[in-house]
C-alpha cells in the first residue's frame, strides 16, 4: 500500500512501520520477461530500471512455515456464484491469508486449523507477499509483491510458483517493470490485472505472451482523470459482469470501469482517508472499502448516493484496527472480513452487533507457529472446495 508524497506526513507506508527481525534471503537465477503492448516509450534509465536495497524488514521472517502437516486437497466442487456448503457462522468458508512478512501464503478453515500453505519457494523471487485472490475456476493464486516490484501465479494444488512479472528488486517504467504493484487477479479470460501504484497505472497481462494488453493511466501524471490519469491506484477488483472496480489513494476515489476503459461511475469514498481494495458486496449494488489508516475504519455505502449503510469504527482498545487493508461482506451470513494489518490478525465482525465473533493471529503477537500471523496483508476465501466434509475423513 503506496502514499503519494503529499501524504508522507500524515500516515506511513506499509512497509516502512514495522521492525522485522532480519533473516538470510536465499538467491536465485531467474529470467526476466519481456513485455510488449501498450506501454508507453521509456527512456534508457527507465528501462534498465533501478535495484532497491532490500532491508531485514522486507526479508521478513525469511523462509517460514507452521510445520503442520497438511490435509489432502479436495477436489473443485464449487463457484463464487454456486459456493461450496457454508460452515455457517462464525466464518461461511475458509480463508486464505497473505501473511506478508512471513513470505507465505496459508489457508484457515473456520474451525482455525491450516488447511493449506504455500512458504516461498526461494526470497529472491518470492518475497513479501502482499495480495492473495483465487482464479474463477479456483486453481490459481494471483498474488502481488509491492516491495518486491513482482507479481506471481500459483498453482494451488500443486503448491508451484508457475509465472512472475516483473524484475525482483528493481523497480522502473520499462519492460518486465513495476513500481510498487499492489493487488492481483485473475481475470474469467485468464488474464492478469494489477494497479502499478508509483506508475499510477493498472495494467492488464496476457500470462501466456508475457504481453501488456491493457494500459489505463499515465505514467508520470497522477490525476483523477480514469482512463487517462490514475491518481495512485491500489487496488483492481473484477466485479461479476467483468467490470472494474478500482480505487485510488488519492482523494480517496472508487470507480467502476468496464474492460474496454469507460467510467460507468466515479465517487469518492466518505469517511475514509487512505482507501484500500474496494470491493462490492455480495449483492453488487454497494462498495465495501477499508481505511488503511490509525484507527481504521470499514465503510459500506451506496455509490449513487454516497450514503454510509454500514460502519465499524472503534478509537482505541482491542476492537480498535490499525492500518486494515482488506474488508469484505462475506456470503452466507452477510458479517465483514477483515484484515488487520498491523495488529497481525485477520478477523469477522458481526453485521448487526459490531462485535469481533471469530480471530486467527494475535492482536500484537507476530508470528508463524499455528495460530500466529505477521503482518496478514490480503484475504480471499475459499468458496471452491468443501473442506468442511474433506476434514471429516
Amino acid at each position: 500500500m503506496y502514499e503519494s508524497p503529499m501524504m508522507r506526513l500524515t500516515t506511513c507506508l506499509k512497509s516502512c512501520v514495522l521492525t522485522i527481525s532480519a533473516a538470510i534471503p536465499l538467491m536465485v537465477v531467474m529470467g526476466t520477461q519481456s513485455a510488449a503492448g501498450e506501454t508507453p516509450p521509456v527512456n534508457a534509465r527507465q528501462s534498465v530500471g533501478r535495484e532497491v536495497t532490500v532491508t531485514p524488514e522486507m526479508t521478513g521472517a525469511g523462509i517460514v512455515s507452521s510445520g503442520v502437516a497438511l490435509p489432502p486437497i479436495p477436489p473443485v466442487t464449487g463457484n463464487r456464484v454456486h459456493p461450496v456448503a457454508s460452515w455457517g457462522k462464525p466464518l461461511p468458508y475458509p480463508v486464505l491469508i497473505a501473511d506478508r512478512r512471513n513470505n507465505r501464503l496459508i489457508e484457515i478453515a473456520p474451525d482455525k486449523s491450516i488447511i493449506w500453505e504455500f512458504p516461498s519457494p526461494a526470497l529472491k523471487v518470492y518475497r513479501g507477499n502482499e495480495d492473495v485472490s483465487f482464479s474463477h475456476d479456483g486453481k490459481m493464486l494471483a498474488v502481488s509483491e509491492e516491495d518486491n516490484y513482482d507479481v506471481h501465479i500459483v498453482d494451488y494444488e500443486k503448491r508451484a510458483l508457475t509465472w512472475t512479472y516483473g524484475t525482483p528488486d528493481v523497480r522502473g517504467l520499462g519492460p518486465s517493470l513495476f513500481n510498487y504493484p499492489d493487488d492481483a487477479h485473475l481475470l474469467i479470460d485468464g488474464m492478469f490485472i494489477t494497479a502499478d501504484i508509483r506508475n499510477c497505472r493498472v495494467l492488464i497481462i496476457d500470462p501466456k505472451e508475457n504481453k501488456i494488453v491493457t494500459q489505463w493511466g499515465t505514467p508520470g501524471k497522477c490525476n483523477h482523470n480514469p482512463p487517462h490519469e490514475l491518481a495512485y491506484p491500489n487496488g483492481v477488483t473484477d466485479m461479476s459482469n467483468g467490470d472494474i472496480l478500482m480505487t485510488e489513494i488519492k482523494d480517496a476515489w472508487i470507480t467502476r470501469l468496464t474492460r474496454e476503459g469507460k467510467v460507468v461511475w466515479s465517487v469518492k469514498a466518505p469517511n475514509i482517508h487512505y482507501p484500500s481494495d474496494a470491493f462490492p458486496t455480495v449483492d453488487g449494488k454497494q462498495v465495501i472499502v477499508a481505511d488503511f489508516w490509525k484507527p481504521g475504519r470499514v465503510v459500506i455505502f451506496d455509490p449513487a448516493t454516497r450514503k454510509v449503510t454500514w460502519e465499524y469504527f472503534v478509537k482505541d482498545g482491542d476492537k480498535a484496527l490499525d492500518h486494515c487493508s482488506i474488508a469484505m461482506e462475506l456470503p452466507d451470513t452477510g458479517d465483514i472480513l477483515v484484515v488487520d494489518d498491523l495488529n497481525d490478525r485477520v478477523m469477522v465482525i458481526d453485521r448487526k452487533t459490531k462485535e469481533i465473533i471469530w480471530q486467527y493471529g494475535e492482536k500484537g503477537k507476530k508470528g508463524y507457529l499455528p495460530g500466529l500471523l505477521h503482518y496478514p496483508d490480503g484475504i480471499d476465501i475459499d468458496v471452491f472446495r468443501d473442506w468442511k466434509t474433506a476434514k471429516r475423513h
